[in-house]
């Protein structure tokens, strides 16, 4: 089992109020899946996400990423788990401007003290495989919002991580944009990448093979879901 989580709950302070976040969530989720958590703003998707992801901690609940219990980590031991396990795409791109695509995506493995060649040969590999190939050298503001979106995605899998953490990956793009994204968290996942994607839309979540539902910070439901069946237009 990749995820697995036991009584999630998070709390926030705003002064004398308590903002229930997450109320015991209990999650799992195995290598290989491709799942859509949804829900309104204001249901725990997010706040979910970042927990998982190791970007916070719960308040209460136990918490496995790939076997390994998380809950008495130091920081340092989080931000190196996020580096080897976890890739993450979000709805802002959050790729550096001034730096070409290719530097974006060569980042991480920097960062992980990956050699000059084998960073460079995989961060080619990995551009050519989101379809950027003949556009390595441009910036960010040089592309297409699809386009920046596609060099987030080689960014994420440029450690290979086992896990894909997407935060409304497609809020920012037109209709068919969003479409080519979507095929490509597919054809990832049957490459064998675990994808959690977060969104409110359920025309987005239909195309997971595992559809949550979230709620004031419960799941609701958790089904089983037939991709094939996915529809083509309007996704937003």
């Amino acid at each position: 089992m990749l995820i697995q989580a036991q009584g999630l709950t998070k709390t926030y302070r705003m002064g004398a109020t308590e903002v229930h976040a997450l109320r015991g969530v209990d999650l799992e989720i195995a290598h290989g899946e491709f799942v859509a958590i949804m829900g309104r703003s204001g249901s725990g998707k997010s706040t979910l996400l970042h927990l998982l992801g190791c970007l916070d901690r719960p308040s209460q609940g136990s918490y496995w990423l790939d076997g390994k219990t998380l809950e008495s980590l130091t920081d340092v031991e989080l931000s190196k788990i996020r580096g080897e396990k976890i890739g993450f795409v979000f709805q802002a791109y959050n790729l550096i401007l001034q730096h070409t695509v290719l530097e974006n995506v060569e980042m991480p493995l920097i960062y992980s003290g990956v050699d000059k060649k084998t960073r460079l040969d995989r961060s080619l590999a990995l551009l050519r495989q989101v379809g950027l190939g003949v556009k390595v050298s441009h910036r960010p503001t040089e592309l297409s919002g699809g386009e920046v979106q596609r060099g987030a995605i080689a960014r994420a899998l440029a450690t290979n991580p086992p896990l894909i953490l997407a935060d409304e990956p497609t809020g920012n793009l037109d209709s068919e944009t969003s479409e080519d994204i979507l095929r490509l968290f597919q054809e990832l996942n049957r490459q064998g990448t675990t994808i959690l994607l977060i969104t409110h839309s359920r025309d987005i979540a239909v195309h997971a093979r595992r559809i949550i539902q979230m709620k004031d910070g419960r799941i609701l439901s958790d089904v089983k879901n037939d991709p094939t069946s996915a529809p083509s237009a309007s996704l937003q």
